[in-house]
């Protein structure tokens, strides 16, 4: 059971600019209207085993979910994932130098761990409206981060 969503934002910078706002961790409550709040985990820079629980509200209920760096190539790459409830999050985020600024893609999985018969009716009746409210979520998460570096 693995579901997937995958959007661009075009950013007019270059793509160090766009790294710099999506690595820094610490500042994505500011940038992000749907991030309450940063708790680092770890300490030094972005990079691989970064890791920080980030509160969000979610369909009005407050939720903390621990995340972590898994690939860091700065200005082009970048994997988040997470695991909540059962289920395996993966985020990447691309950046790639096109127009005289940058696309700027992220990739949103889930993936049910060990789905039950209850899991798969649930996912059945709620999975779609679950992933629309994901893709407006990373869209604005898009527009945000494209309004923050063009704003610098």
């Amino acid at each position: 059971m693995d579901h997937s969503i995958s959007l661009t934002q075009h950013v007019n910078a270059t793509p160090d600019k766009v790294w710099a706002v999506i690595s820094d961790v610490p500042g994505s409550a500011a940038t992000l209207s749907g991030v309450e709040s940063i708790q680092m985990v770890s300490e030094g820079p972005y990079g691989e085993g970064t890791r920080w629980k980030e509160t969000r509200s979610v369909m009005g209920r407050r939720e903390t979910v621990e995340m972590w760096v898994s690939q860091a190539e700065p200005s082009h790459s970048t994997t988040v994932k997470a695991l909540q409830g059962g289920a395996d999050y993966t985020s990447r985020f691309t950046l790639e130098e096109r127009a005289g600024g940058t696309d700027l893609t992220v990739t949103f999985g889930a993936e049910v761990l060990r789905p039950t018969v209850v899991s798969r009716v649930m996912l059945a009746l709620f999975g779609r409206i679950g992933m629309n409210l994901t893709r407006k979520a990373l869209a604005r998460d898009l527009a945000e981060i494209a309004a923050k570096v063009e704003q610098l």
